[in-house]
């Protein structure tokens, strides 16, 4: 088998993708605010004579590249997000350091679409293919409304497409190496909130009042006996309670105690099952104390689920870059989430995940940590994965 390595790419490429990437860094938006990270993504695509198409789903824009008789041919889709999180930057030194404050790049965004800017350089310079590529950058993918919006814009309507491709770096896995598996691969996200009405009283008179403090720490440990009694063992499943609220004082029992947090589950079965147990719960621990409960359980991720036929043609174009030694198509999945698993619910594709860095390692901080940062390294093998996938996928006869 051939091995089109990364280090094989142009080194004006290479730099390329630096630069892009430190832009992105420098100047973060969030969902749906991504105006300017559009507008430079857009003029790279122009530069290189790739038809644009802005303003789906509010700041989403899609790039068309097409080569041969694209109606005898197929379409892929390459995919990547535009937003970063609400995350003070906190790396002293750093030459690309964001410099919008409260705002930065902390999952590795700007990396993403380095990469995919990167295979468009490729395919429009080099071609090696025939039908059409769309470049989709995604707004607001964090707030796992993004994918939504497009589709809701027409997207497919507008842009049918036959697949649909997209990765994620992953600190803890060596920088460079691929990994995707078939079926779900990231989980669903459920948020709720639950609200506890107690009565007030002084904290020296605990008799006059019913103490939703009390009754919200019942609720938080009985919620935890239902992945451990209710859900099958083999059912992957989170229930985490992250915020604890009341209207107290020092000296006084509140009133009011909001409980926040959210769910990961794969299926919709799991999903429900977590919804109406937690209602249970709330509605008993709030009664035998006296004191009213209301849940409100909603649904922020699908589940990321990738279709088994799409994995060998992954796995082979990874090899091609990478090495067999640095690919596994059977990754074990993972709970957190991602906005990819909305369009998978539309389009066949694939997501993967490509190594940022191994623990103590340059790119091993954690997503969402205000230290971390996307690892250079790694976007020559991005451009190239995404390149050399589209070639294999739309082959020239």
């Amino acid at each position: 088998m051939q091995t089109t390595m990364p280090e094989s790419l142009p080194l004006a490429l290479t730099e390329s993708l630096t630069t892009w990437r430190h832009h992105f860094h420098r100047q973060p938006e969030t969902g749906f605010a991504e105006r300017n990270t559009a507008d430079y993504v857009a003029a790279q695509l122009s530069r290189l004579g790739i038809e644009v198409h802005r303003g789906i789903g509010g700041t989403g824009l899609v790039g068309v590249l097409r080569r041969g008789d694209p109606s005898q041919r197929r379409t892929i889709a390459l995919r990547a997000e535009m937003d970063a999180l609400p995350i003070q930057e906190r790396a002293e030194g750093r030459m690309h350091i964001s410099q919008i404050g409260g705002t930065m790049h902390a999952c590795g965004h700007d990396g993403h679409m380095a990469m995919v800017l990167g295979a468009a350089q490729l395919l429009a310079l080099a071609g090696g293919f025939e039908g059409t590529v769309l470049f989709v950058f995604q707004p607001a993918e964090e707030h796992g409304k993004g994918a939504q919006a497009m589709l809701d814009d027409g997207l497919l309507t507008r842009f049918p497409m036959d697949e649909i491709y997209g990765v994620h770096n992953m600190p803890g896995l060596p920088a460079g190496h691929i990994v995707t598996r078939a079926g779900g691969i990231m989980a669903s996200e459920d948020n709720f909130v639950i609200d506890i009405v107690g009565r007030g009283t002084h904290a020296a008179r605990p008799h006059m009042g019913v103490d939703p403090i009390v009754v919200g720490s019942e609720i938080v440990l009985a919620l935890q006996t239902i992945v451990a009694r209710s859900i099958d063992p083999v059912e992957p499943a989170v229930v985490s309670v992250t915020e604890f609220i009341t209207d107290g004082i020092r000296n006084a029992i509140p009133t009011h105690v909001t409980l926040r947090g959210d769910t990961r589950s794969y299926s919709s079965e799991v999903q429900a099952q977590l919804a109406r147990r937690m209602g249970e719960i709330v509605q008993g621990v709030c009664a035998t104390h006296g004191a009213q409960g209301r849940l409100t359980y909603t649904h922020e991720f699908l589940p990321t689920v990738n279709p088994p036929e799409r994995v060998e043609a992954v796995v082979a174009a990874a090899t091609k870059v990478v090495g067999a030694a640095r690919v596994d198509g059977n990754t074990p999945p993972i709970l957190a989430s991602e906005d990819f698993g909305t369009f998978l619910r539309h389009v066949p594709g694939n997501f993967a995940f490509i190594g940022n860095g191994a623990p103590g390692e340059p790119g091993g901080l954690p997503l969402h940590n205000a230290g971390y940062d996307f690892n250079d390294r790694i976007l020559p093998i991005g451009a190239g994965y995404f390149t050399t996938l589209v070639r294999d996928r739309l082959a020239v006869n």
